[in-house]
């Protein structure tokens, strides 16, 4: 699976109060928290960026609260990836568990600039900057992990998961 689009650059510490305000943490609905996602980083981040659109940041991305809407909101967006120099732990998981794929690669934060056509395959770490022709490697998930985010999250992996055992067990 390859994914494409424009770059959003963000620097470092972006905490996920940041991502989606507490005041619109109040629902659980991924349509309702998309509209506000990065709203205290960037307002109108939502109204400029297209679906498949990445975001690029810095250091320590998604700091902060444990909170599970963060990656939610942006998934929710549109955005179909997110490539930083690190996450927060807890952001990291979270992000796993919803399947929204996330790369580490401090080269490519430090040559990406904002509004580059970007091409990232999650599966082998490999990440295309169009515009200005270069390629650069996070290092790939594990496979069990590659799995998860290719269902589209933990619940939809282990849902699948289990109807495999109930064929299996009665074939």
């Amino acid at each position: 699976m390859t994914l494409k689009g424009r770059a959003w650059k963000f620097g470092r510490n972006i905490d996920t109060d940041a991502i989606i305000p507490a005041r619109h943490c109040n629902t659980a609905d991924p349509k309702e928290l998309a509209k506000h996602c990065m709203e205290d980083a960037d307002p109108d981040f939502v109204k400029k960026m297209r679906p498949g659109d990445l975001i690029v940041a810095d250091l320590n991305f998604g700091c902060g609260s444990s909170r599970e809407v963060a990656p939610v909101s942006i998934k929710a967006a549109g955005v179909s990836a997110v490539i930083a120099k690190s996450f927060a732990r807890i952001f990291f998981r979270n992000a796993i568990n919803i399947g929204l794929p996330i790369l580490e690669c401090a080269l490519a934060v430090d040559s990406i600039a904002e509004g580059d056509e970007i091409e990232v395959e999650p599966a082998s770490g490999t990440i295309r900057n169009v515009t200005r022709g270069e390629t650069y490697q996070a290092e790939p998930f594990p496979e069990f992990l590659q799995r998860i985010i290719d269902r589209g999250g933990l619940l939809p992996y282990v849902e699948e998961r289990l109807a495999e055992r109930i064929v299996n067990r009665f074939a």
